[in-house]
């Protein structure tokens, strides 16, 4: 039977130690824009309120109407590049139609950038410099980490290609030495590309769309899918109960990465507001 990866043990440790971080310290500042009425950003933003509130940062939501253009909202970034309390800010995806999401990235300074989207962050990242990166290929890095999971030389194939998961978690896991190929909807033979992975992260929002036969024996599986099922239910992009009968590690959803997500947005936040008031 696999070892079930626990996202939540780890997110617990790593708010801990934030907290333990601020004693004494400024207050970092995180301001979240949040455009449009999505409901599923809605409640993702106000997790994130409250977790700020648990480890002491100071939490703002800048709500801006679905009929805001693209010029306002760069307007109210600007606003925050420039207010010396905000360490950290962010533009909740995703964007209303007619908003250029990579102008919005591009928009934020690079140091405040906690969702690691800036150009510059994303070169820091694939060049091995340091920087402010994607929190949830950190979340994914810290979990393999915490549980002394070989990267060094393993295969490790992801799922997905999208600029907030698979092109980062890519450059993450190079940078630990694996081999990486990263698949997608054109790729040939999925199935058997994924049976050749030391380490299977999936990144692609359809569920149960792993199969345990796509597994190799041994494999450690990351699951960063949470898809919502129609009678409210989540579940991942991997079929859970197949595949923990044959891989030595894997993560639950919900429970694996989601919780580490909003808990290295954190961390990116305490350590921009760090380098911002040295």
């Amino acid at each position: 039977m696999a070892l079930i990866l626990s996202g939540r043990e780890l997110a617990r440790e790593v708010t801990d130690s934030l907290r333990t971080r601020l004693i004494g310290a400024p207050v970092p500042g995180l301001a979240v824009i949040l455009v449009g009425d999505d409901p599923a950003s809605a409640v993702y933003v106000a997790s994130k309120e409250k977790a700020c509130h648990r480890v002491g940062i100071r939490s703002t939501v800048v709500r801006l109407s679905s009929g805001a253009d693209e010029g306002y909202v760069l307007s109210r970034i600007q606003e925050l590049n420039a207010d010396p309390a905000v360490h950290g800010i962010l533009c909740q995806l995703p964007l209303p139609p007619g908003i250029d999401r990579h102008r919005v990235a591009a928009a934020v300074l690079p140091c405040k950038d906690v969702d690691g989207f800036h150009p510059e962050n994303v070169g820091r990242l694939w060049r091995g410099q340091n920087g402010l990166f994607p929190c949830t290929p950190l979340g994914v890095m810290g979990l393999l980490h915490r549980n002394g999971i070989t990267l060094e030389g393993r295969h490790a194939v992801i799922l997905g290609r999208s600029d907030i998961v698979g092109k980062p978690m890519a450059a993450m896991l190079m940078r630990a030495d694996c081999t990486v190929t990263v698949a997608h909807s054109r790729t040939i033979d999925l199935p058997g590309l994924c049976r050749t992975a030391d380490i299977l992260v999936t990144a692609v929002g359809r569920p149960g769309m792993v199969r345990g036969d796509w597994v190799k024996p041994g494999c450690v599986v990351i699951d960063v899918g949470i898809n919502r099922l129609s009678d409210g239910s989540l579940a991942g992009d991997v079929c859970f109960s197949e595949a923990e009968a044959v891989a030595a590690a894997i993560t639950p959803v919900p429970g694996g990465i989601g919780p580490l997500t909003i808990a290295y947005l954190l961390e990116n936040t305490v350590n921009a507001m760090e380098q911002l008031t040295r």
